[in-house]
């Protein structure tokens, strides 16, 4: 098992539950405690990132509404009403240990577009470099793929995803995932008493994507959403936790090594800093599908994707975009950026480079997407 004490910045994440009691009030002191042990962990020389949910659960409760059954804009609403309520709990709790606390607010775009990722970046850094604690949400008053989930657009899912991101985006070594259950289980503790927790997993298998249960009352997200998260930090180098933020001093026993919730600690192999950002793009734009022989070019030959080998070319994308690498059976095995449009790659789907000056609009590559732009998503394509 990997030592958690060695993770020197660390990405905490703080689900919706967490702000509310059983009784569906405030729970001030739960969160006061876990600021406490934050700021503990940074003053000890640690960079913490804490990533919070909350702000449309604050807003509805000042409003007395239910944001389950809201409509978008009134979770917008909910959302710009909570947002400040959100952030005077985080700056009263980190200024009493003399520590500043910075407001940062969120869309997928600021992933999927490179150049404002490495803006976003170079800001985060800075902040840490400066002893700021980031706190982190998405915007939901003005971005909706969180609060109106549907089978086509991306979702942070109560942040989990967004929590992931930041923590392989910025290199951190450890995200921590806290919310309301106290880590994986062998089936759902809430219908089955026999159910086990789950301490350790080395690989998310199809069996342990399995074990995920229903979402959270208050949060938009769940154990499978928290199991995608902790999928994205081991694929990045680091590890993760799933663990119980109700439960009292469970943060200062994680960063002190203990055994608690669930330790996610695989490869230990991190992807390149550009390659990390395509892998884990909160949003492809496009879907390509690759016949056998480019499948093998690409897996066993170390090669670019030719326009040879695609079969199939799926929604409307730009050069620059990530588009999804899909292999003969229709299974993504890869992203990459493209070079060519979807316009120009239709017209050269099946062609030879020599096709290029002719059919494409502006010709930029010899190849779709060249070797350096791909990244693999799968274990075991080599």
């Amino acid at each position: 098992m990997r030592d958690l004490k060695n993770a020197r910045r660390i990405v905490v994440k703080l689900g919706s539950n967490l702000f509310f009691d059983s009784n569906g009030e405030l729970a001030l002191e739960r969160i006061s405690s876990l600021i406490e042990d934050m700021a503990e962990a940074r003053l000890s020389g640690l960079q913490i990132i804490t990533v919070s949910s909350g702000a449309v659960a604050l807003g509805a409760n000042v409003l007395k509404m239910k944001p389950q059954s809201a409509l978008l804009a009134q979770k917008q609403a909910f959302a710009a009403v909570g947002q400040s309520r959100l952030m005077n709990i985080y700056e009263q709790g980190f200024t009493r240990f003399g520590l500043t606390p910075a407001q940062v607010l969120l869309t997928e775009e600021d992933f999927s577009n490179r150049k404002r990722y490495l803006n976003l970046r170079n800001t985060l850094l800075t902040l840490l470099e400066m002893g700021v604690v980031p706190i982190i949400n998405e915007n939901d008053t003005v971005a909706t793929s969180e609060l109106e989930v549907t089978d086509r657009n991306a979702s942070f899912s109560d942040n989990d995803k967004l929590s992931a991101l930041v923590m392989s985006k910025l290199e951190a070594q450890l995200l921590i995932l806290l919310s309301d259950v106290d880590g994986l289980y062998s089936d759902n503790p809430r219908d089955n008493p026999k159910a086990v927790r789950i301490p350790h997993v080395d690989s998310i298998t199809p069996d342990i994507s399995a074990l995920a249960g229903r979402k959270s009352s208050r949060g938009r997200g769940g154990m499978a959403t928290k199991l995608q998260a902790a999928e994205i930090a081991m694929n990045s180098g680091g590890m993760a936790v799933i663990a119980n933020g109700t439960t009292p001093g469970i943060l200062r026993r994680i960063l002190a090594g203990e055994s608690e919730g669930t330790l996610f600690a695989g490869k230990s192999e991190a992807l390149s800093g550009k390659r990390r950002w395509i892998a884990f793009a909160s949003s492809v734009a496009g879907r390509i599908h690759i016949n056998a022989g480019a499948m093998e070019a690409l897996s066993r030959k170390n090669a670019s994707l030719l326009f040879p080998g695609i079969t199939q070319i799926e929604n409307e994308f730009e050069p620059g975009d990530v588009v999804a690498i899909l292999s003969p059976e229709g299974t993504e095995i890869a992203r990459g950026i493209a070079n060519y449009s979807s316009t120009d790659a239709t017209r050269l789907m099946g062609k030879q480079s020599g096709d290029i000056e002719r059919l494409a609009s502006t010709r930029n590559y010899d190849a779709f997407v060249t070797r350096d732009n791909i990244a693999f998503t799968v274990k075991n394509h080599e």
